[in-house]
């Protein structure tokens, strides 16, 4: 009998399995959070682990947001064209550019093929949904070695998604769920043959199964993170990756996935000694005072953030740190002017948030729960305060007009000085967001969306649009563009350039 996700479960030493996790989220400048859970959860039960991480074998990583260069912002405005008879030419480019980025790394299929001559009892991949190519390859390896297959990700509890992804052959089953608790008694199970069924999160490659694992509600029970066996020597600054808190308060925004992956589910928090205590450990462990906050939003929790700016310096004297926020309506969002000062006396250096839009009629249909003019007051008080600002944005919501990017535009020239990075996008409709939910419904809330498909293994909806194509639009996008450029030129301010490219 397996015990619940909120009990704490370990397994003799003599009842070890001996492990193979392979970490495909390859990031350049930090290990990866999640993993680094499992590998503490596994190892403190008792199991053998052996980590697998592509970097540590020159494998490119994922990097953002280097300086902008002449051609980065030609890339960016053929990408986002709607320009007549370019659509064709843009998306069979798209399809060019990502069949490449998905198509197998040769050196991660040759170093996971040598791990599997070993004969470990079971390969567990932690997967993005861009890997898909990869993990039928491995899952093919694993196969002709009889090595039972675990797959698992922030993905892997959406329906569709798990559909697409269950019958690629060698796959013992896919954990929809967070595995922080559970994972050495998943181990146990499928080494030793148990029937999977009635595991909460646990989909096999008939269908068959729970798909549903309740969000994990006590956090302080998670292990802290060992990263023991990252390539250390491949990053060019130590920065341990920690989380507060997993979901966000508000958990509204139309468009937003995040929410709606397995760890984002509903808004749990941490203690604020729990989270110090494992920043003292980690720091300690790696030798590093530097961290990046993964939360999705930092100030869910307002009381939290402001413990931890209180208390950080004495619990790892000389921490620096970064972490994204939401920039909401609320009374109290732990963002006010005197705040931020003090989380940058505290050592915040870089704050991210999703600005989106410079249009107040857009973030209002996107019920983004936030003003433009609140916005504004925030990026000019971070950046005030010595703080690092990063925003993300996106054309091309539902309803978007060519006056909403001229506001967008003025907003960005506006605040030029006060920005330092704009990730800026494509609109992108995803699985269970409230967007795909009313457009898969069939409703009439958005009448310019005409659906032509669903790209399930990557959960994207595939669409065309009739708002976008007019000259003044197309006018408009180019005065934004030019200024996201402007802004994206620039080298970032001293202080944050350790973390560049991390969010």
């Amino acid at each position: 009998m397996l015990v619940s996700e909120n009990e704490i479960y370990c397994l003799s030493a003599n009842r070890g399995h001996r492990t193979l996790l392979v970490d495909l989220n390859n990031f350049a400048s930090f290990p990866t959070l999640a993993v680094g859970i499992l590998v503490a959860a596994l190892r403190n039960a008792g199991h053998r682990v052996d980590l697998m991480v592509p970097l540590a074998y020159d494998v490119p990583a994922s990097a953002r947001e280097k300086p902008d260069r002449l051609h980065h912002h030609m890339m960016r405005k053929v990408h986002l064209s709607t320009a007549p008879g370019t659509r064709i030419l843009r998306d069979r480019l798209r399809s060019l550019y990502y069949a490449r980025q998905r198509r197998p790394h040769a050196t991660v299929i040759r170093e996971v093929t040598r791990a599997l001559d070993q004969k470990p009892d079971i390969l567990l991949l932690s997967a993005y949904l861009q890997h898909h190519e990869t993990v039928v390859e491995l899952c093919r390896l694993a196969k002709l070695r009889n090595i039972p297959v675990l797959l698992g990700g922030p993905a892997f509890n959406l329906k569709g998604t798990v559909e697409a992804w269950r019958s690629m052959p060698g796959l013992t089953a896919i954990y929809g769920g967070e595995a922080d608790l559970s994972v050495p008694d998943l181990v146990s199970a499928i080494v030793e043959r148990k029937d999977l069924r009635d595991i909460p999160g646990v989909v096999l490659p008939d269908g068959s199964g729970n798909s549903y694992a309740p969000p994990l509600r006590e956090l302080d029970k998670s292990p802290v993170p060992d990263f023991t066996d990252f390539p250390w020597d491949r990053y060019p600054v130590r920065i341990i990756p920690i989380m507060t808190g997993r979901g966000c308060q508000w958990a509204r925004c139309l468009f937003c996935s995040d929410v709606v992956s397995a760890n984002g589910r509903t808004f749990r928090t941490r203690s604020l000694e729990i989270v110090l205590h494992e920043m003292r450990e980690q720091s300690h462990r790696y030798g590093t005072s530097n961290f990046l906050f993964l939360d999705l939003k930092l100030n869910s929790n307002p009381h939290l953030l402001r413990g931890l700016v209180e208390n950080v310096q004495m619990v790892v004297p000389g921490a620096q740190w970064i972490g994204t926020v939401h920039v909401d309506l609320r009374k109290d969002n732990g963002l006010t002017r005197s705040e931020l000062r003090a989380a940058a006396s505290a050592g915040m250096r870089r704050v991210s948030f999703g600005l989106e839009s410079g249009s107040q009629r857009m973030l209002d249909l996107m019920d983004k729960g936030a003003s433009a003019e609140a916005n504004e007051t925030f990026i000019n008080h971070a950046s005030e305060a010595g703080i690092s600002v990063r925003c993300t944005m996106f054309k091309g919501f539902p309803g978007e007009q060519a006056d909403d990017l001229e506001r967008t535009a003025d907003f960005l020239v506006r605040n030029s000085r006060h920005i330092d990075r704009i990730r800026f996008n494509d609109f992108s409709i995803l699985e269970d967001t409230p967007i795909w939910n009313s457009i898969m419904s069939g409703g009439n809330g958005y009448p310019d969306i005409r659906m032509l498909g669903t790209d399930a293994a990557h959960a994207r909806l595939r669409y065309a649009q009739s708002s976008g194509k007019g000259a003044a639009y197309r006018k408009a996008m180019s005065r934004v563009l030019s200024a996201v450029y402007a802004i994206n030129r620039r080298p970032l301010r001293d202080e944050a350039r350790m973390f560049d490219g991390l969010m």
